[in-house]
């Protein structure tokens, strides 16, 4: 009989890949992957640290494992358990602490200690970590969309984040490993790619022979795959030859989640960003010019210490003159071991409470005039599932369609008019015969 194990996922589209490497490793050496809820010989928790939140609901995860079988072994890995290890290995119920290392190794490292007992903690130092672990996917279930991790790592250091010292360094993935990943998937039936990391933008820094845009090119040759997406970019590397590229490759979709995190150049520079809004705007620009239906899409943070009332009301009118199409806002949440935690005039719960709700009102508006300029319009929407008599899919602007059809449309790019808005950022659409 399999041993069973279950997975949870906190946080972002990395680790959510890191989970889905993990469950293949495992799957691989005979384990059957059941849900969470369900009662499993392993369970693992891909934790999350961006905010104390994260930390929270990681400790959370932990403790519910054991409780669905306390005869079960419980892995913790992922961004909490790299940043606090000790603190991890103490709580209850927890087997393993790996951290965000040596991720390869896992299912010996749960049978070892299966043989062995004793709570192993085997996190070790990231931040001189020089080579891309090769975690990597060639199948994914029940998705039409697969998530490809090209890199690792940031070397940011933004004053409120503690990643760099959960992930390390940035190490790019070699390119012929990537296009070799994209090849399996296009096999195995995927149509649109998203590659991901932690700092997509630095891909190739480390390697010295190669740029995101060539990587996004070799990619783009891979025959079976139609869109290319990728996760969060900053402003600095949409420069015009990066553009110019881009809009010569019709794979790659016109969404681009551009990180903005504040409109306000005192409150940038306080967060130790590499740019200010004005160039921000400049890269705006030039994704409009190049890509007429472009969505451009952003997160804020509020509250940010010593915010003043006049530099958010500078940040909210700048995000309204972006004509941003979403905006993901986020109260400043204080990470114990940033700068910013320890930086003076935090701002109050209330507070940051009312800024949050003024952005995603505005972000609300912006959204639906985003929505309302597509009514109309005919477009190629790659379907995904079926919800309530109504099949389900994107545009390459990254708007969710609903649409009726008699035919199964799972993993079809098809016609779409664009009838009517349906509800929060969802169009209900026609399928063109």
């Amino acid at each position: 009989m399999n041993k069973k194990i279950a997975f949870i996922t906190l946080g972002c589209k990395v680790n959510l890949y890191d989970t889905e490497a993990m469950a293949e490793l495992f799957t691989e050496k005979g384990y059957e992957v059941v849900d969470f809820e369900e009662y499993a010989d392993v369970y693992l928790i891909n934790t999350c640290t961006v905010t104390n939140l994260g930390d929270k609901k990681s400790r959370q995860m932990i403790r519910r494992a054991k409780r669905i079988n306390p005869n079960s072994v419980v892995v913790a890995t992922g961004c909490y358990a790299q940043v606090a290890s000790e603190e991890v290995a103490k709580i209850e119920g927890i087997n393993i602490v790996i951290g965000t290392k040596n991720r390869s190794e896992i299912v010996e490292t749960v049978e070892n200690y299966v043989a062995e007992n004793g709570v192993v903690n085997n996190v070790s130092d990231i931040m001189g970590e020089k080579e891309f672990e090769p975690l990597q996917i060639s199948r994914l279930t029940n998705r039409t969309r697969a998530y490809i991790k090209i890199q690792e790592g940031c070397n940011r250091y933004c004053t409120y984040c503690i990643i760099p010292y959960a992930r390390g360094p940035i190490r790019s993935r070699k390119p012929e490993e990537v296009v070799e990943e994209v090849k399996k998937l296009a096999e195995n039936g995927f149509k649109e790619v998203v590659l991901t990391g932690i700092h997509v933008a630095s891909y190739g820094l480390d390697l010295g022979n190669i740029t995101l845009a060539d990587i996004i090119e070799k990619v783009h040759s891979v025959d079976g795959i139609e869109r290319i997406r990728f996760s969060s970019m900053e402003p600095l590397a949409i420069d015009n030859e990066f553009v110019a590229r881009m809009s010569k490759l019709p794979k790659v979709c016109d969404h681009y989640h551009l990180s903005l995190q504040s409109g306000c150049n005192r409150t940038l520079k306080r967060m130790n960003r590499k740019y200010n809004a004005e160039q921000y705007a400049e890269a705006c620009e030039r994704l409009r010019n190049a890509f007429p239906n472009v969505a451009i899409t952003t997160d804020i943070i509020v509250g940010f210490p010593d915010e003043t009332e006049e530099d958010f009301k500078e940040s909210l009118a700048f995000a309204e003159r972006m004509k941003l199409d979403k905006i993901h806002t986020f109260p400043y949440s204080p990470k114990k071991g940033t700068p910013a935690a320890k930086m003076k005039n935090q701002i109050s719960g209330d507070v940051k409470s009312q800024r949050s709700k003024e952005m995603i009102a505005l972000s609300d508006k912006m959204n639906i005039d985003f929505l309302n300029n597509n009514i109309g319009k005919t477009v190629p929407v790659l379907f995904e599932d079926m919800e309530n008599g109504f099949w389900q899919g994107h545009t390459t602007n990254y708007i969710k369609v609903l649409a009726k059809s008699d035919e199964n449309l799972n993993n079809k790019i098809v016609d779409v008019k664009l009838d009517k808005i349906h509800g929060v950022e969802i169009v209900e659409g026609t399928v063109v015969k």
